[in-house]
């Protein structure tokens, strides 16, 4: 076996969604980073296609929503058609302060932007090249890979995330559990053309019932760019069939995602006639399908593993969990998933944080991740309309924006009204910030897009206050600590009460929050100065009193850098 000598600060292995998206991260902060994936290239199919307004804040910050948009289409709601009768219309409208809607996306379009956007940073995927098995020890990971040659070769690497998906090899060699079952139900998902008048925007849940409620034949369809094309999912018919058991609780069995229509497994795949089959039963009126672009039949399965990580090895996404389509979940989660372990990473591997801190990824996205195994379970079996929860609430959750780590270890002393967003929460954006030299009002997300790092928001009516807390945050004490603070860029936030051109007056950016809006969505006070910090994903890390930042800021930081081990197992 040959020896590369090549090494790295991570080793990410599959390139879908959610290792490009880690990739990204790790990128945007400096970090080298290696990402191999064992197919040739892409597959062309629109497998996961709803992106949540989360992950487009999320891409919006790293410079690429607005790429994402110009690819995408919204989805406005879905039409719930039972027995042949409209029994319900969903409406997904937002909140006006969110600044994006539901999108839809074939995943095969978001790979290619992804991929494009980390090419950008300098990083290409490995494609062809399959990661066979791995070691680790107290100073690195050892991986063995395969190229598409056949020729296999040791790299080493600081960590290994691994992206690689439901039968993941990361998953299985650190032997972690992956409890859960498949569901019996088979389905066929194909993409087409359907030449009817519903809305656009709209998709369609259509299902007949039995006299005693339980549902015996289904079709699901979501808008896809294009026109009249959908995404189709339905119950596979008997002479499609590919396996005569669930898979029970065998975790090395895992029944989950395109079982055909690969092109290279011999099995039969769905044709145009059995779509129409389904559609000719269920679909509010008459409908020709054409054009059928790919399909294929897939299974489901609900599993979560029983720790994120082992040591320098982690696993996200399908990897990490797996659960049914409902509500568009298990793209966006896992996308949040690499977000969340990148930047601790990188604070990691630059000495600006105590590798303790990735014991914090685990803690604070296994919790997530269980709960939305267990409400797309619950929704897929008994319907969405069937939460207990307020529609608000629902459609919010779904949207992917009450996700919090209030309970986790990096949530220390809450601040402020309690209605308020606390550490943990989603830092929520707002419109109306404005700077005397623009001409238009900006949004949150516009001054923080392209800062990797943390940010530091002063909001108080006293400059002079504002510039202490600032060079307080910015100022580096001697002899430094160990390890070092990362980087925080302070920005300050005005007030509408002071007066137009006082940003200017500061020798940092400064904006005025001129409707008032920053004040209501982060519970802020005039007479109460405030300081918010953001993390790198979009959460807050910290809010305190505005003079308080000299020694709250420091204890954020320590935190990070030598908190106590948490959740080790």
């Amino acid at each position: 076996m040959a020896h590369t000598g090549a090494t790295t600060d991570v080793l990410i292995a599959g390139a879908g969604p959610v290792g490009l998206s880690a990739a990204a991260e790790l990128c945007r902060h400096g970090v080298r980073c290696r990402l191999v994936d064992r197919l040739p290239a892409r597959l062309p199919y629109a497998k996961a296609v709803g992106i949540q307004p989360r992950t487009l804040e999320i891409w919006d910050r790293m410079g690429l929503a607005r790429t994402v948009l110009e690819a995408a289409a919204v989805l406005r709601g879905q039409l719930i058609y039972v027995n042949g009768r409209e029994r319900a219309r969903i409406d997904l409208a937002l909140p006006p302060e969110v600044p994006y809607e539901f999108a839809v996306l074939p995943q095969y379009e978001t790979e290619r932007l992804l991929e494009e956007y980390v090419a950008g940073l300098g990083t290409r995927i490995e494609r062809g090249t399959e990661l066979l098995s791995f070691t680790q020890d107290e100073n690195g990971v050892t991986a063995r890979l395969r190229a598409a040659s056949g020729a296999e070769a040791e790299l080493r690497a600081g960590y290994l995330i691994g992206c690689d998906g439901a039968h993941s090899t990361v998953r299985k060699g650190l032997g972690l559990g992956y409890a859960g079952a498949a569901f019996a139900e088979e389905y066929m998902l194909g993409d087409v053309e359907a030449d009817w008048d519903l809305p656009p925007g709209y998709g369609l849940r259509s299902t007949h019932h039995t006299p005693d409620g339980a549902t015996d034949d289904l079709l699901v369809c979501i808008p896809l760019p294009g026109t009249a094309r959908y995404r189709m999912s339905m119950l596979v018919p008997p002479e499609l069939k590919t396996s005569n058991g669930d898979g029970g609780g065998d975790e090395d069995a895992v029944l989950h995602g395109l079982e055909n229509g690969l092109g290279n497994d011999g099995t039969p795949k769905p044709e145009l006639h059995h779509l129409q089959a389904v559609v000719d039963r269920l679909a509010p009126k008459p409908t020709p399908l054409s054009h059928l672009r790919w399909s294929s039949v897939f299974r489901i399965s609900h599993r979560i593993v029983d720790r994120y990580g082992d040591g320098r090895v982690f696993v996200a996404g399908d990897a990490a969990h797996i659960h049914p389509p409902t509500g568009a979940q298990g793209m966006n989660t896992g996308i949040q998933d690499a977000c969340n372990l990148a930047w601790k990473l990188a604070l990691v591997l630059r000495g600006e944080a105590g590798p303790a801190l990735l014991t914090t990824y685990d803690a604070e996205r296994r919790p997530i991740g269980e709960e939305v195994v267990g409400r797309t379970v619950r929704h897929a079996t008994q319907g969405i309309e069937s939460d207990p929860d307020d529609p608000r609430t629902v459609l919010l959750r779904e949207a992917q924006l009450l996700i919090t780590y209030r309970t986790g270890p990096l949530a220390t002393h809450p601040y402020g009204p309690p209605e308020a967003p606390q550490p943990g929460d989603r830092a929520p954006d707002c419109p109306g910030l404005t700077t005397p030299t623009a001409t238009y009002p900006w949004r949150l997300l516009d001054i923080l897009r392209n800062r990797p790092d943390h940010v530091l928001l002063l909001y108080g009516t006293d400059l002079t206050a504002i510039s202490a807390a600032a060079k307080a945050a910015t100022t580096r004490p001697e002899p430094p600590p160990e390890p070092p603070p990362p980087p925080i860029t302070p920005i300050a936030i005005l007030p509408r009460e002071t007066t137009p051109s006082s940003p200017t007056t500061l020798p940092f950016p400064a904006y005025r929050d001129t409707t008032g809006t920053f004040a209501h969505l982060y519970g802020a006070d005039a007479n109460t100065p405030t300081a918010f910090v953001i993390r790198p994903d979009g959460h807050l890390g910290a809010r305190f009193p505005l003079t308080d930042t000299p020694t709250a800021l420091p204890a954020y930081f320590t935190t990070l850098s030598a908190m106590v081990i948490y959740g080790r197992r």
